[in-house]
């Protein structure tokens, strides 16, 4: 029997519940590290990714993510690195697609940074992807370049272009930092909004040795939403997408602004999430460096109970909160993993 086909699984066990009571529905999976762009607050401009033959290959993410699928994991999002830049991610998403039809899975997702998106956009919509996170972080060629070290802009448009034509719904993520595009943010506002797009801004997070002190780059969002509310009128909005953002409806435009704040307010009271890693780690909290293993029980035991006994041990493990600090005094970085490899 094909050890990927349905059958040869353990039997669907109970729900995903970790010691504080929290249910765990969501998972997010890294499908590579690598990244067409070196974003200044995701990576060093220098980055050594892994060797390919680390990676879990598409046939096995599908196996892992079926398998949580199995658990009550509700929505999947795939991330990076760029998910998009994968050799023939597409299967993946067309194997992946198989739960939404049968509706054990209620999104299939991926935060991506554009480039790659208007070759996809009319696939993924084909396959069930209703909607997609794009990062985008200034409307300037020149800062959009310094920002992600060599992009391209207009590359980045082009995929919104495509996404929206497609039907997609369209989310913008923007990183706030200091003194880089913070005068910017208002203007992102409005070009997300005059989409029809939602946005969601975002404190840059320290994790990983990325060539400046992120003291240089941490724009509070307590700050940012201050300057924006003299603009503009916030009501209060208990909408979720199942992620960490707390949203506000902006008045004058109708649409919602989300606030992802890591250091500032922390979220981890609601938090319903894992990530995978492109290697098979599971890490159960963002911020912390709490991990299994999850690709040696995948690989020793086709029936996949090893692996369920893993995921068990990993929930369990998941701690009630993060620990992310920024503090000039302090030369490393609150976690020494990239973001690109923990899985966005």
């Amino acid at each position: 029997m094909d050890p990927t086909s349905s059958g040869s699984k353990a039997e669907p066990s109970a729900a995903l519940v970790d010691t504080f009571g929290r249910t765990i529905t969501y998972l997010r999976v890294s499908v590579t590290d690598r990244c067409d762009l070196r974003c200044v607050y995701c990576m060093s401009e220098q980055m050594s990714f892994l060797p390919k033959r680390d990676l879990l290959s598409l046939d096995e993410l599908d196996r892992l993510c079926s398998a949580f699928v199995r658990r009550g994991i509700r929505k999947i999002r795939l991330t990076g690195g760029e998910p998009l830049v994968r050799r023939n991610v597409m299967d993946l998403f067309r194997k992946l697609s198989r739960h939404l039809e049968s509706g054990a899975l209620t999104e299939l997702t991926l935060t991506t940074n554009g480039t790659q998106l208007a070759k996809h956009a009319c696939e993924l919509a084909a396959l069930g992807v209703r909607r997609v996170n794009v990062s985008l972080d200034s409307l300037d060629e020149d800062r959009y370049r310094q920002i992600t070290r060599w992009g391209d802009l207009k590359a980045t448009l082009k995929g919104l272009d495509e996404a929206q034509a497609a039907g997609l719904s369209v989310k913008l993520n923007v990183v706030a930092l200091r003194g880089v595009n913070e005068d910017e943010l208002e203007d992102l506002l409005l070009f997300a909004h005059r989409r029809n797009a939602d946005m969601t801004l975002i404190e840059s997070m320290p994790m990983g040795d990325i060539g400046v002190h992120r003291a240089d780059q941490y724009l509070p969002l307590s700050i940012v939403r201050a300057r924006l509310m003299s603009r503009f009128t916030f009501d209060e909005d208990d909408f979720s997408t199942g992620g960490p953002a707390r949203y506000v409806l902006v008045r004058e435009t109708g649409r919602r602004l989300g606030f992802i704040t890591p250091l500032t307010h922390n979220f981890c009271e609601s938090c319903n999430r894992v990530r995978v890693s492109c290697t098979g780690t599971i890490y159960s909290c963002l911020g912390q460096d709490n991990a299994f293993d999850l690709r040696g029980p995948l690989r020793a035991d086709p029936t996949d109970r090893l692996l369920q006994h893993t995921i068990d041990a990993a929930i369990l493990d998941k701690p009630r909160g993060h620990d992310f600090v920024i503090d000039r005094r302090l030369s490393d970085p609150s976690i020494s993993r990239h973001m690109n490899v923990t899985g966005g």
